[in-house]
């Protein structure tokens, strides 16, 4: 079965579509690589024992072999900092590894968070 022509006049619309699309799918793949190699921390949990203590559970996906600094800050409910504390974790074969801090705060806190993981080199 023959497919029908398209209307005179809307070649140009499917060369414009196919750049889109070309360029769509280019975007995709320029983030996907941008994420290979990527430390990524995921908040599992959290707790506030005291006005001066608080703690968290966090677990960091990363590159095996690779050292990684995390950032953690403890917030009070007005989003000031009451607390923060670097953790490093060492270098090993693992890419998934679970941590659990505990901080000093100054003042009760209402929640815990990673505010970043860097690499270590």
């Amino acid at each position: 079965m023959r497919l029908p022509r398209p209307a005179p006049g809307t070649g140009r619309w499917w060369v414009v579509g196919g750049i889109g699309i070309g360029l769509a799918v280019a975007y995709v793949i320029w983030l996907g690589l941008g994420l290979v190699g990527a430390v990524r921390p995921v908040v599992t949990g959290f707790a506030v024992s005291s006005p001066s203590s608080a703690s968290i559970e966090y677990d960091v996906h990363r590159p095996a072999g690779v050292a990684v600094r995390c950032v953690l800050t403890a917030l009070d409910v007005r989003k000031g900092r009451v607390g923060t504390l670097e953790d490093l974790i060492p270098a090993g074969p693992q890419t998934s590894v679970h941590r659990s801090v505990s901080l000093r705060t100054s003042a009760l806190a209402t929640t815990v968070v990673v505010d970043s993981c860097v690499r270590v080199d």
